[in-house]
């Protein structure tokens, strides 16, 4: 076990494989459980906590120091914090920005989410490089909350996209003259998406994780966007038809579970990762050009397509555009026969990198009738 940084009662995080840290309590006191994943983003952790794409996972930030900026009013990526719980190694004792409005673990706290400080997340890290993301909890007592992880279910097979999207349709206006109209299904779409839309001139109507594609085409849109989200691609079928039913009627861009969908719209599998991609510094590089973005990511499924030669699908020809260049994960499609692209990766990247926010003017040239 590690030792406890700072006072006060101890609380363990426990891995399904039977390994504990001891640590102090952060945030909400009582128990938790979910997937344990790592994130290797030095900032953005307030952009983290509300992005729907972490619902169900207890989230281990590897930067030493977290919430050092505080929290405000202005930066969440969505209506709530949706980790399950929260690890961190060094918590600061006071916010020092000058747009912070609260601290951290009082917002953590005000929020219900069960925290642990004082871990020593660098062999947390390793052990969940080595063998592999796996199930966890955060607790008082470790007998107990082992016992609760052994009987939580896996991320394999959970479909959590309904769980996290809006309930209702809603209308994000363009910014200036509305050059296109987008219908984009909520997956579990992240606050600033629509807002990078919205800044080339779209007028985004985001729909239910369920709408159908009579749904999107009802709102008559010059183009369809698939968001971002959490859980299994494989359990969320039902994305995959209306995918599959807008595919050659209008132009299509997937990004995150979004491009998991189209990827198996087009007859590829997915598969889960060991641990994932989950961080702000994240190279990626487009095959056509030899570019390397560095991307912000936050998956742990992957397409299964081979990266080598033109594939062929029931919508014509495919191609990976990007690959990740630190495994070769596909990173990128591209249908070669009718209008349509996805990427792995976040272009809205809040609160960074921003190498890939001109994707969203790909897009709007895509509607204008140009080429993937």
């Amino acid at each position: 076990m590690t030792a406890v940084s700072g006072g006060g009662a101890s609380t363990y995080l426990v891995l399904e494989d039977g390994r504990d840290f001891r640590g102090a309590p952060y945030g909400a006191l009582g128990q938790t459980v979910g997937e344990a994943v790592f994130n290797t983003g030095m900032t953005g952790y307030q952009e983290t906590l509300t992005d729907p794409s972490y619902h169900r996972q207890v989230v281990v930030m590897t930067a030493p120091h977290i919430g050092n900026t505080g929290v405000n009013d202005e930066d969440p990526e969505s209506r709530r914090i949706w980790v399950a719980g929260y690890v961190v190694r060094d918590p600061a004792r006071r916010a020092s920005s000058w747009r912070a409005q609260r601290g951290l673990d009082e917002e953590l706290a005000g929020s219900g989410v069960v925290g642990i400080r004082g871990v020593d997340t660098r062999a947390l890290t390793r052990h969940l490089r080595e063998r592999g993301a796996m199930r966890c909890g955060i607790g008082p007592d470790p007998d107990a909350v082992l016992a609760a992880v052994l009987a939580s279910p896996p991320m394999a097979g959970a479909d959590l996209a309904r769980e996290v999207s809006t309930p209702a349709t809603y209308v994000v206006p363009a910014v200036g003259e509305t050059r296109y109209r987008v219908a984009a299904l909520d997956l579990g779409i992240k606050t600033s998406t629509p807002r990078h839309l919205a800044a080339v001139g779209c007028e985004v109507h985001v729909l239910p994780a369920t709408a159908t594609a009579d749904d999107l085409l009802a709102t008559d849109p010059d183009g369809v966007f698939f968001s971002n989200g959490p859980g299994d691609p494989a359990a969320t079928p039902y994305a995959v038809r209306a995918l599959r039913g807008v595919l050659g009627a209008r132009p299509v861009f997937g990004i995150c579970l979004g491009h998991q969908m189209l990827g198996r719209a087009l007859g590829f599998d997915t598969y889960k990762l060991g641990y994932g991609h989950r961080g702000v510094n994240q190279p990626v590089q487009e095959r056509a050009t030899g570019r390397v973005h560095i991307t912000s990511h936050n998956h742990g499924f992957a397409v299964d397509a081979p990266v080598d030669t033109v594939l062929d699908s029931p919508y014509g020809r495919v191609e990976v555009s990007h690959v990740g260049l630190n495994d070769g994960v596909v990173e990128g499609l591209r249908c070669l026969d009718l209008p349509a692209f996805s990427v792995q990766y976040h272009p809205e990247a809040a609160p960074g990198p921003h190498d890939a926010t001109g994707l969203f003017g790909a897009f709007t040239d895509l509607m204008a009738g140009g080429p993937a």
